[in-house]
């Protein structure tokens, strides 16, 4: 069990930026998300895409943010944890909650800050007959570990950078058969970069795409060697293989939150706008899983509510001593938490 002052539910950027406003002010802090990485919906929806109204940053996109806030992050001691979907909120009779993921990692906290934004993001399957039964077998959706797949004939599916990330990994190994690059169509999505490797690797043939659709299996003594994929033309075509690696995307659902017992309205977490916290005490909810009167769903307005939370977080776990408002261009204290003076 992991002991701290403060559990951040989430790792997009007002989660991010959560825990480090927590740790500016001297807390300990644990962060934890279903994803496998930082950056919620800016990464898992709209990596690339530009965004114009963060304050003193022109454009960037979400990806660049996403980086920038984890350099900021860096200089506080907060332990991250991706890949990590909060199952159990449950309060203690000495106030604090002990928070459960689907793994089993174990959180013991004094306080929990919901930043989930839309929800837990999961992965979209494929709705074929005959696929479920062999998920984690042979069906893999958005898989970090890629060493077990390697000379082993792996279709992958998707079109963004996920799915030719993975597929560009496993046609790079020596003596890997032919990755076959499964989409609806012959275009892509992903960094410059990426998709000019991508060209490289099919050159070569160390990379094959086929355009279509899966629309069946076929299965031969309890294990899946083939799908039957639809093509642009209407001809149905079987791909052999011994490994299936998913990548369409995340889609967000609610997921456990509703069953933690917390005051909701209409799928979201009321607050008091004065510390952000709900009506559960020691629980406080932060961006776009948060309502109350004049909500604006934008992600600056989120660095604003997780900046006053941090605040009434710590003056709820430290009610004697009261953190005064210092500033980091002035502060030896805050800059010794951010490592700037020794």
């Amino acid at each position: 069990m992991i002991d701290t002052d403060a559990l951040v539910i989430g790792a997009g950027p007002t989660g991010l930026f959560q825990a480090f406003q927590l740790g500016l002010l001297g807390l300990s802090v644990q962060l934890v998300d279903a994803l496998p990485q930082a950056g919620g919906q800016c990464l898992a929806l709209y990596p690339d895409k530009p965004i114009y109204d963060i304050p003193g940053v022109p454009v960037c996109t979400g990806r660049e943010l996403t980086a920038r806030l984890l350099e900021q992050l860096r200089p506080i001691p907060a332990g991250l944890h991706f890949g990590h979907e909060v199952c159990t909120l449950q309060p203690q009779d000495d106030g604090r909650f002990v928070v459960g993921t689907a793994v089993g990692l174990t959180f013991s906290t004094r306080s929990v800050c919901i930043a989930a934004g839309v929800g837990a993001f999961t992965p979209r399957k494929l709705k074929v007959p005959g696929l479920v039964a062999h998920e984690q077998r042979q069906v893999f959706h958005h898989p970090d570990d890629l060493a077990p797949f390697v000379g082993q004939r792996v279709v992958v599916v998707g079109g963004d950078e996920a799915a030719l990330a993975r597929a560009a990994w496993l046609a790079e190994q020596p003596q890997h058969p032919v990755v076959t690059l499964l989409h609806r169509r012959d275009q892509f999505s992903a960094e410059a970069a990426l998709l000019d490797h991508i060209a490289h690797l099919r050159a070569a043939g160390r990379l094959q795409v086929v355009v279509g659709q899966i629309t069946d299996a076929t299965e031969d003594a309890a294990r899946l060697t083939a799908v039957a994929v639809l093509g642009l033309d209407g001809q149905t075509t079987p791909v052999l293989l011994d490994q299936l690696i998913v990548c369409q995307g995340l889609s967000p659902r609610l997921g456990p939150i509703a069953d933690w017992g917390l005051v909701m309205e209409r799928k979201l977490l009321p607050v008091d706008t004065a510390t952000f916290e709900t009506a559960t005490p020691g629980v406080y909810a932060v961006g776009d899983i948060n309502t109350y009167a004049g909500k604006r769903k934008l992600i600056l307005c989120g660095f604003h509510e997780a900046t006053l939370a941090a605040h009434a977080v710590h003056a709820r776990l430290h009610p004697q001593t009261p953190g005064p408002l210092l500033y980091t261009t002035s502060s030896t204290v805050l800059q010794r938490r951010l490592g700037l003076i020794d």
